[in-house]
C-alpha cells in the first residue's frame, strides 16, 4: 500500500504543476472561451488523459521504454512537433467567434479532446513533472498495479479536474469580455505563441 501522506504530497504537486500557466491551461482558457463548457471540458478529458498516460509510463519505467523505443519515441516528438505548429498557425489565423453560437458537434468536441492529448503527450512541463519531480515525491518503485489503478489515477482524474474546471468556470465567467474581436485575437495568439514556444523547446532538445 501507499501512505496517506505520500498520496497526499502527489495531489499537491500536481495541483500546483497542473495550474501553472502553460501550453494546456492556454489552449484550454482560449477553448473554453471560444467554445463553452462542453468544449472546455472535451479538451480537459484529453488533457487529463494525456497524464494519465505519462503517469503510467513514469510507474512501468518510461526512461527504460524511451531507450528500448527511442526511434519510436523520436517520431512521436516530430509529429508533435508538427501538430503544435499546426495548432499555433490554427490559434493564430482564428477569427473571431460568437459566443452564443458555440459548435459542441461530437466531431468538434472529440478533436478538443484529441487536442488536449496531443498537448500534454508533447508539453515539456508534464515530461518534467512526471520524469523528473515525481520520482522524488513518490517511490514509484513500490507502486504497484493495484495502487495505480485505485489510487494515483483516480487522485489524478479528481486534482486535474478540479484544476481544469477552475480555469474553465474563470473563463466562462469573463466570456463576454472576451467577446470582442480585439481581446480574441489576443486570446487566440498568446495560446498561439505558447503552442509555438512548446513546439520549439522539443526542437531544442534534440540538439
Amino acid at each position: 500500500m501507499i501512505a496517506a501522506t505520500d498520496v497526499l504530497a502527489y495531489a499537491i504537486a500536481l495541483g500546483v504543476a497542473a495550474g501553472l500557466p502553460g501550453p494546456g491551461i492556454t489552449a484550454l482558457v482560449a477553448r473554453s472561451v471560444s467554445g463553452g463548457v462542453l468544449a472546455g471540458y472535451a479538451m480537459l478529458i484529453g488533457l487529463i488523459v494525456g497524464d494519465l498516460v505519462f503517469l503510467t509510463f513514469a510507474v512501468f519505467g518510461l526512461g527504460l521504454l524511451a531507450q528500448t523505443f527511442s526511434s519510436v519515441f523520436t517520431i512521436i516528438r516530430w509529429v508533435s512537433v508538427a501538430y503544435l505548429m499546426y495548432l499555433a498557425w490554427q490559434f493564430w489565423t482564428a477569427d473571431r467567434q460568437e459566443i452564443t453560437t458555440a459548435d459542441n458537434s461530437h466531431k468538434t468536441l472529440l478533436m478538443a479532446a484529441v487536442t488536449g492529448l496531443a498537448i500534454t503527450l508533447s508539453n515539456p512541463k508534464a515530461i518534467a513533472f512526471y520524469l523528473a519531480l515525481l520520482p522524488l515525491v513518490l517511490d514509484l518503485s513500490n507502486i504497484s498495479v493495484s495502487v495505480l489503478t485505485t489510487v494515483l489515477a483516480p487522485v489524478a482524474i479528481l486534482v486535474l479536474l478540479f484544476v481544469g474546471s477552475v480555469y474553465i468556470l474563470g473563463a466562462i465567467s469573463v466570456r463576454r469580455a472576451l467577446s470582442s474581436a480585439k481581446a480574441q485575437r489576443r486570446l487566440h495568439r498568446t495560446a498561439a505563441l505558447a503552442m509555438a514556444g512548446t513546439a520549439f523547446s522539443i526542437v531544442a532538445r534534440e540538439f
